[in-house]
């Protein structure tokens, strides 16, 4: 039976282990330092799988030596922005969060693949690559999908069309500097500038960079449900080999012209990971707005010693 742990056991990490449950993609194993939090929520999710009919069985433990033998480590550890931190006690507390955790799984789960959704993911993505010394394919940040989740919600809203109709692309970093693609974005078989004129689509691209902030002020704290879908989508294109398009953190080493750094592509995700990264032909704007987010990681790895 495929085995999928997910370390940390907070918000994310449980909607993430739920969404991959209602997908049968395998036994899950949730991780955490808190004594007794994933062994909770590992029973009240087993209480709803026996509801649901899902022949999955999910555990929790607190020994990192349990996640032995796993196929996929998803990575939800780490700290949420409190309003006295700063990004960077961000940075530098959850960069040493990352680390311990990619020990572990470069001790324990040596042949896994790696999914990386702890903030701030572009940086993150690049610790675990580095502490776990894995193949570059392995390792891969998600994110793409939480926010071009949240740009297709916004034109559905304004066009009154289905989800499945809308497909889009982004790049760049999961943050303020994300570089979204309104021209390669369809609504059918047609960009969404035979929709929406230039005004409109900029206030859509607007709306999307500050929903996540939205969120949190009108519930006091983070997204969890999406990134557990986003997650969950990501998983099964990996476990079941679905050689699937999706926007993702990966590392560079030349594509886009930049090297040593993880941000996010269009990537084919497939039972090796990463298996391929797609370069989308950039226009002048497009291409000065991702190397300006490459920019923006740059300087945030830059005050990291790795």
């Amino acid at each position: 039976m495929t085995l999928i742990t997910v370390v940390g056991s907070g918000r994310v990490g449980t909607s993430a282990a739920l969404q991959m449950a209602l997908r049968e993609l395998g036994d899950i194993l949730l991780l955490d330092v808190i004594e007794g939090l994933p062994q909770g929520e590992a029973l009240d999710l087993n209480h709803a799988c026996s509801i649901l009919d899902l022949d999955v069985a999910i555990t929790g433990s607190n020994n990192f030596k349990d996640m032995e033998g796993s196929d996929l480590v998803v990575v939800t550890a780490g700290l949420t922005r409190k309003p006295d931190m700063t990004r960077l006690d961000l940075l530098l507390k959850n960069s040493e969060i990352i680390k311990d955790v990619s020990s572990k799984i470069r001790e324990y789960a040596p042949s896994s693949k790696v999914i990386v959704v702890t903030n701030p993911l572009d940086v993150m993505s690049y610790v675990a690559y580095k502490t776990t010394g894995f193949r570059r394919e392995r390792v891969m940040g998600f994110s793409g999908l939480l926010d071009i989740g949240r740009f297709r919600y916004i034109i559905k809203k304004r066009l009154g069309v289905s989800y499945k109709s809308i497909r889009s692309m982004i790049l760049g970093e999961h943050g303020d500097s994300m570089v979204l693609l309104p021209r390669y974005t369809y609504v059918g078989s047609s960009e969404l500038s035979s929709y929406l004129d230039g005004e409109s689509i900029k206030a859509i691209v607007e709306e999307t960079r500050r929903a996540g902030a939205e969120i949190i002020r009108l519930k006091g704290w983070s997204a969890h449900h999406a990134p557990g879908a986003g997650v969950s989508v990501m998983a099964a294109a990996i476990l079941r080999d679905w050689k699937m398009v999706i926007p993702a953190s990966a590392y560079l080493d030349g594509e886009y012209g930049e090297r040593d750094i993880y941000t996010v592509v269009p990537c084919v995700l497939g039972r090796g990971g990463v298996e391929k990264i797609l370069e989308i032909k950039l226009n002048q704007e497009e291409d000065r707005l991702f190397r300006e987010s490459v920019k923006v990681l740059r300087n945030a790895l830059s005050q990291l010693k790795l």
